[in-house]
């Protein structure tokens, strides 16, 4: 895919400069050349003997440098690559490159180039909301760079939020669609459910449950990584809608079986919302009043069944259907007779009970069961989770047999 393609690598200062050891491996697996300028903070991090092992090229440091200067000066180094990529792309030197500014090899270099940039930023979550940072972030965008990331998560300074630079994974999905690398689910059509479902009771009070739809959105944000068209039905959350992801707002289950039936067909169709189960069989127009104390009583309904819905679709079943279980005890023998109840091929278990940090958390474990067993994933982040699951799926609508047999319907 990468093969003769020639990288500029710019690594800047910050912890997730690890991240880039890896993705110089996957890099020179594809074939790419992969040439590095490691700033003096980037050399805080990574040390220059690593990154040249892994490039297998020598790597560059210093504007003044005679020798260097001799065998490749920094206009050349700019000018000889296809695509130069900053990872991790510091505060620092996006302000730099905003503005201009050219005090050392890194950013010399960016600003002599005539060659497309990409750029995977990384940093505190308050220095990445900061207004300075995200006006940087469009000057640039003006001027045609393209950015990767950031995501969400833990961070080494002890805060959380968005500042985490993107997996290498993800960076090395950016570049190949930058080549026009065919990508694994181009062509394909894919639905994804996240979030919760609000189930009114009447104009300001609803039924509802944890689910901060990370999960859900992570998902689908990989498998439109992958080249998948994409349609993510959610319910209420406060995440950024996904890049490149057609979104559907939604509350109730009723309106998410709704949306879910309009964006058939698909080919894969995966059920990552926390639905409710049930609804108030007649929700009341006016708020409900106290009238002395009395709790009001209330009658509940079952709510629609979405996953066995898209399973049991008839000529518009997607090939493939994955269903989520959250449970809070036997996790494995629950999940596997709600994938037979259901219907569904693959059902992914999660333990969300107390204390496990799934709900509202930045990590998920997760145990796969299929017709031919389970598989348990080590603790990752719900986007390494989403990314494994979605190259699964890929593999899947490749050819290769699919594992579930249940739910009938066309395959």
């Amino acid at each position: 895919m990468l093969a003769g393609k020639r990288i500029l690598l710019i690594i800047s200062g910050g912890i997730a400069a690890y991240k880039c050891l890896e993705l110089i491996r996957r890099l020179r697996e594809r074939g790419a050349a992969v040439r590095c300028i490691l700033t003096r903070a980037g050399a805080e991090f990574v040390t220059p003997l690593s990154v040249a092992a892994l490039s297998e090229d020598k790597v560059y440091g210093e504007l003044f440098s005679l020798t260097d200067e001799a065998e490749m000066g920094h206009i050349q180094l700019s000018r000889d690559a296809d695509l130069l990529v900053v990872a991790p792309a510091s505060a620092d030197i996006l302000a730099k490159m905003a503005g201009g500014r050219a005090d050392d090899l890194a950013t010399t270099a960016l600003l002599a180039t005539d060659k497309p940039v990409l750029v995977a930023p990384a940093m505190n979550v308050r220095m990445w909301q900061h207004a300075a940072t995200q006006a940087n972030l469009a000057t640039l965008a003006a001027r045609g760079v393209t950015t990767v990331g950031p995501n969400e998560g833990p961070m080494a300074c002890g805060e959380h939020g968005y500042g985490r630079m993107a997996e290498p994974d993800e960076i090395l999905g950016a570049i190949e669609r930058y080549f026009g690398a065919e990508a694994p689910l181009s062509g394909r059509r894919a639905l994804v459910t996240s979030g919760p479902t609000l189930e009114a009771i009447d104009p300001v009070r609803y039924i509802a449950n944890r689910s901060s739809g990370r999960q859900g959105h992570a998902i689908a944000q990989a498998l439109a990584r992958l080249g998948a068209r994409t349609t993510l039905v959610s319910g209420p959350t406060r995440l950024p809608d996904p890049a490149g992801v057609e979104v559907v707002a939604v509350e109730s289950a009723d309106e998410m079986l709704a949306a879910c039936r309009t964006a058939l067909p698909v080919d894969v169709a995966v059920c990552a919302a926390a639905v409710s189960d049930w609804r108030v069989k007649a929700a009341s127009a006016q708020k409900l009043k106290k009238n002395g104390g009395a709790p009001p009583k209330i009658e509940l309904a079952t709510n629609p069944d979405i996953l066995a819905s898209l399973a049991a679709a008839g000529n518009e079943r997607p090939r493939l259907v994955i269903g989520f279980a959250a449970e809070t005890e036997k996790v494995v023998d629950h999940a596997t007779a709600k994938r037979l109840s259901k219907g569904c091929d693959w059902i992914l278990a999660n333990d969300v009970s107390p204390g496990s940090g799934t709900f509202g958390g930045a990590e998920n474990a997760i145990h796969l069961i299929d017709q031919t067993g389970v598989e348990a994933w080590p603790r990752m982040t719900k986007e390494q989770v989403a990314e494994r699951l979605a190259h699964r799926i890929a593999a899947a609508l490749d050819g290769a047999p699919l594992d579930g047999t249940a739910g009938g319907g066309p395959r």
